[in-house]
């Protein structure tokens, strides 16, 4: 019985290794396409912060309240499609900025406040693959060895809480 709880516990660590040596290539895979959305968003404003350059002493903020205030509901739609554009393209810029600041700060984001529909599209074509770089494998390994020390402390826990349930003496029976 024992072996066999040794290779389960083998068995959990190579899984652990396994999902770990993902995470690299996850956070990676992650970073460029905030790049990529960042961009697109820039250019995509690109024309506009000209507009609020030449007119309003480059505030995109005075562009879309003047957009906003304009009695036609077309121009008005318009500054607000400006906003959504101007809104979404800060939000990209803050991420990117708190990713791009080195990796313990790459891996917090995406672990803890990633921006919700760059991870979804990431992780739909997400293939899984093996990169044996010095980050992979030391995500693989500490993944590992924390699932293995969770998997151990659990069994002690156990072990200690049901020992007195299987220990109690039985009273003598007559």
């Amino acid at each position: 019985m024992r072996k066999i709880l040794d290779y389960l516990r083998l068995l959990l660590f190579t899984g652990g290794v396994l999902i770990g040596v993902q995470v690299p290539g996850f956070i990676d895979q992650y970073g460029k396409s905030l790049e990529a959305h960042l961009l697109e968003s820039s250019q995509s404003l690109k024309e506009f912060q000209q507009d609020a350059q030449r007119y309003f002493g480059g505030s995109l903020d005075k562009l879309i309240a003047h957009y906003q205030n304009n009695p036609d509901p077309v121009i008005q739609d318009g500054g607000a499609s400006i906003a959504v554009i101007y809104s979404r393209n800060q939000s990209l810029t803050q991420a990117w900025s708190t990713f791009s600041s080195g990796t313990y700060n790459a891996y917090t984001h995406v672990i803890l406040e990633p921006l919700d529909d760059i991870k979804n599209e990431v992780w739909g074509p997400y293939t899984y693959s093996i990169a044996l770089n010095r980050s992979a494998i030391i995500s693989g390994l500490g993944c590992g060895f924390i699932l293995s020390i969770i998997i151990d402390l659990s069994g002690l826990l156990l072990a200690r809480v049901a020992r007195p349930l299987f220990n109690r003496k039985q009273p003598a029976t007559k």
